[in-house]
């Protein structure tokens, strides 16, 4: 009989490989019956130039939704957005290792923007999905340019495509995106002002234990096999993903950056990396109350991310 994971469903820019071991059987090769939980209900749809504090805003607004409420066991997301949602947890959640898939993220502003460097964005808020992935990166990026005090933010809603609409129609005058909507911002006229790589990790409930995330890793490790072995081939995944909205269904594979798709086997946190992270969130006041101990079941990372 197989084990049951309930997992939060994900999108290919942040879960490709998890994806592929469900579409390609290799998770029910491992003894897994996955089965994809909605989140996100209450998540923000529009853009609110009023919201400027994170803090104003629950972290469980999209990631994690479902594992607060019991429905769930398992989710992954932007690795900073989980040691606030392991501060917030009611339900004992804690990390368990990073996932597989590095996110491509980027600053952009629409064609009729007067700025050009991240340099211009002085004082400028820059619409961000609170305690998402993006969030974290653009504040990362500005302090490369900016002052502290000089770098502002508001709300912006989850979702590329939101965010994309609301830089084209004047809502934002800045926001983050995520493949394929970088792409789509791209043949937009749109320009990128700044752009990187960030990690994620998998957050479980007590009830998955390290041996069966370990199980987990395996197909995930065969999934990441074959996407760096044909790149073209599952970048395709971003399109159909999107397919309803026709500036992505008119894009292939061609038009998409394989650099910007990156994804390694799942692996630990390294613990000077968990406290450096840990360290800067607290200096921004995106921690409350957890102690770096409590950010890792480290027994479980420790199982889970055996390679036999």
């Amino acid at each position: 009989m197989l084990k049951k994971l309930q997992l939060e469903t994900t999108a290919p820019f942040q879960g490709l490989p998890e994806l592929v071991a469900f579409d390609e059987g290799l998770f029910e090769a491992e003894g897994l019956e996955i089965v994809w939980m909605p989140r996100g209900q209450s998540a923000p749809v529009k853009a609110d130039r009023n919201i400027t504090d994170w803090n104003q805003v629950s972290a469980f607004g999209s990631h994690g939704s479902s594992a607060e409420q019991g429905e769930a066991c398992m989710y992954n997301a932007c690795e900073w957005g989980n040691y606030r949602r392991v501060d917030d947890t009611k339900t004992a959640s804690r990390q368990i290792g990073r996932r597989a898939i590095m996110v491509y993220g980027a600053i952009v502003v629409p064609p009729h923007s007067e700025a050009y460097t991240l340099q211009q964005l002085a004082n400028v808020p820059v619409g961000v999905p609170y305690h998402a992935g993006t969030h974290y990166l653009a504040i990362l990026l500005l302090e490369g340019f900016l002052p502290r005090d000089a770098i502002k933010t508001c709300l912006a809603p989850n979702g590329g495509r939101k965010r994309f609409e609301a830089i084209m129609s004047g809502d934002l005058d800045a926001t983050t995106l995520t493949e394929p909507y970088i792409t789509v911002a791209e043949r937009a006229g749109c320009r990128i002002l700044g752009a990187g790589f960030y990690h994620g990790t998998e957050v479980a409930t007590p009830e998955v234990d390290g041996l069966t995330y370990l199980a987990f890793n395996r197909a995930v490790r065969e999934a990441v096999a074959r996407i760096n072995a044909d790149k073209p081939k599952y970048l395709q995944y971003f399109i159909d993903r999107h397919k309803d909205d026709p500036r992505v269904a008119e894009l292939t594979v061609n038009d998409l950056r394989p650099g910007r798709l990156q994804v390694a086997n799942p692996s630990p946190i390294p613990e000077d990396e968990l406290r450096r992270t840990y360290e800067w969130m607290k200096s921004w006041n995106m921690l409350q109350d957890v102690s770096l101990e409590e950010l890792v079941d480290v027994e479980a990372q420790q199982l889970a991310h055996a390679t036999s």
